[in-house]
């Protein structure tokens, strides 16, 4: 923009001219030096800035970044020439654009010179933010990162097909198994929003590193069950266990990181496929270790392998894996922090309704935080009723040996894994608050479906296999994975720029809360009652959670854009 000029004869008149760098700057569009170099044609870049008297009129303008060099020719009636120099001060750009304004050609007029580059200088900055906007930042960190995850996923699902069998070896029952799977839920509630808030002070790195180790030293006392010979051990190693795995928060503030907010659910949902493998996909090396080891047991000191220890020695190995991978090949990155720049009217609105107070005297923003707990306890709990009786229920009602039942639920994992994959192209054509509720439907259909069998086995046509095969299909293959993947990525986008570690470390306290809570009810009521009462309560829980789900739509909606 140029101030009105007076006549050149009487004065001269400084003319303020803007780059279109300092009008991108509050979008944060800042060109890397890199970058410059490559896109810079090589007559740009082997052309100087213009000079008067042999001079530098860079260090004439006072070597300020961003002031703007140009010489007019003809400014008036004896066509004079006259040179002056415009002296903006531009504070926040960064040493690259500086560099780069030394070497930017200020004759006006010339091919490439003032208007040329001004185009250019846009362009660079543009590819450099569609470049930086999309994808992920740190791609080596976000691989290792997985493999924390499948690490503390894995080590109750290579467990799964033999917990119930070792229990029943120790001599426990049904409510010894609710309190066993429990107690591995137990140890996540105590550490996961400690270890959140560790990531945004200790880092990353060092915080991953505590917990792997914690989960080694769990993995070798849950190997050492058999030899103690009390189910109460059994508790305590699955506690420690629980407490080593404790990393969902610091994991998914990793991610939500090094990610764009526009693709949060996709990169959500990959972690939630890395993490569904953990735990649906990897019993399948629980129940191929069962057939192979068979009624075979070998000692060698304290160490005993048979089909209950096997399991967690080969745990014990890829948490070996996983700390190697962090002391070597990962970086102790901090949580990024956000320059806060001026809101938009857009975001201005949104904040207007998040600060809303409700009935219940909490922001609607406090409100949708809360309630997506809520809705990770509904679909986390809900899952967890079937890693307690999943199997035994396969067994009285189907005739179905663990082996089995835990190869038709690994199968529908593995199912459910490739949906999670494919998680980019649903939320292109779904909202988050649909995937939800889809989700949570096809799970509910899947349960209530369990509710028409025959208490007592009879023969295949009262209870064929395949009706069991279609209810882990709906459960672990599309319900869960779609509907519990979509509450973790728009709880993300809710908290926004705000620290995610902390709150999502008390997102993951949730789901475990569910997971102590459900399975001891699940024990409970299929103990003293029946498991058809149970699975009717469970199909209530997920309706309901549907129903408040379609409410809150529009302020879900708006607070997660």
């Amino acid at each position: 923009t140029l101030e009105p000029r007076q006549e050149r004869e009487t004065e001269k008149i400084k003319r303020v001219k803007t780059p279109y760098s300092l009008l991108l700057a509050p979008l944060s569009i800042r060109p890397s030096s890199n970058m410059m170099a490559a896109m810079m044609s090589p007559e740009i870049a082997s052309k100087q800035p213009a000079t008067t008297s042999g001079s530098d009129p860079y260090m004439e303008s006072g070597g300020r970044a961003g002031a703007v060099i140009d010489t007019e020719e003809g400014g008036g009636d004896g066509g004079s020439s006259t040179p002056y120099v415009s002296t903006m001060e531009i504070t926040g750009l960064s040493q690259a654009q500086t560099e780069y304004e030394k070497q930017r050609p200020y004759a006006a007029g010339v091919p490439g010179g003032d208007d040329d580059d001004d185009n250019m200088s846009m362009a660079l900055s543009i590819t450099s933010s569609v470049l930086s906007a999309d994808g992920i930042h740190d791609v080596k960190g976000f691989l290792v990162v997985c493999l924390v995850i499948l690490v503390g996923d894995m080590s109750r699902g290579v467990t799964f097909p033999t917990m119930w069998p070792l229990v029943e070896s120790l001599g426990g029952s049904t409510v010894m198994l609710g309190y066993a799977v429990a107690a591995f839920s137990f140890g996540r509630i105590l550490v996961n929003p400690l270890f959140g808030s560790y990531s945004e002070t200790l880092g990353y790195r060092k915080t991953l590193l505590i917990a792997c180790c914690i989960l080694f030293i769990g993995s070798f006392m849950y190997a050492q069950v058999q030899n103690v010979g009390r189910p109460e051990f059994l508790i305590v190693a699955q506690t420690v266990l629980g407490i080593g795995s404790g990393t969902l928060g610091v994991t998914r503030a990793f991610v939500a990181d090094v990610t764009a907010k526009r693709n949060r659910t996709t990169y959500m949902a990959w972690i939630a496929a890395v993490e569904y493998t953990g735990f649906t996909v990897t019993p399948f090396i629980g129940a191929s270790l069962m057939k192979l080891l068979g009624d075979a047991d070998w000692s060698f000191g304290p160490i005993r392998i048979n089909v209950y220890t096997a399991p967690a020695y080969v745990l014990t190995l890829v948490v070996v894996a996983a700390l190697y991978f962090l002391f070597f090949h990962f970086s102790n990155r901090k949580r990024i922090r956000t320059v806060a720049s001026k809101k938009s009217k857009r975001r201005s609105q949104i904040d207007d309704v998040a600060n809303t107070k409700t009935i219940f005297n909490l922001t609607k923003y406090d409100a949708c935080i809360f309630f997506c707990m809520l809705l990770n306890g509904a679909t986390k709990g809900s899952i967890a009723s079937f890693e307690t009786l999943g199997i035994s229920y396969a067994e009285t009602h189907f005739n179905l040996y663990s082996a089995k039942a835990g190869a038709i639920v690994a199968s529908c994992g593995t199912l459910g894994v490739i949906i999670l994959l494919l998680m980019g192209y649903l939320s292109a054509r779904f909202t988050d608050v649909q995937l939800i509720s889809g989700g949570m439907i096809v799970m509910g259909a899947g349960i209530a479906s369990l509710t028409m069998f025959h208490e007592e086995v009879a023969d295949e046509a009262a209870n064929p296999t395949w009706r069991y095969v279609l209810a882990m299909f709906m459960i672990y293959t599309v319900g869960y994975p779609i509907g519990h993947t979509a509450v973790i990525g728009i709880f993300s986008k809710i908290v926004g720029k705000r620290p995610q570690g902390t709150l999502l470390g008390w997102f993951s306290s949730a789901g475990s809360g569910s997971r102590v809570i459900f399975p001891l009810i699940s024990g409970y009521v299929a103990g003293y009652n029946d498991i058809t009462t149970l699975f009717w309560i469970l199909t209530g829980v997920l309706l309901t959670a549907t129903i408040c789900t379609w409410i809150s739509r529009t302020t879900l909606s708006l607070l997660s854009s």
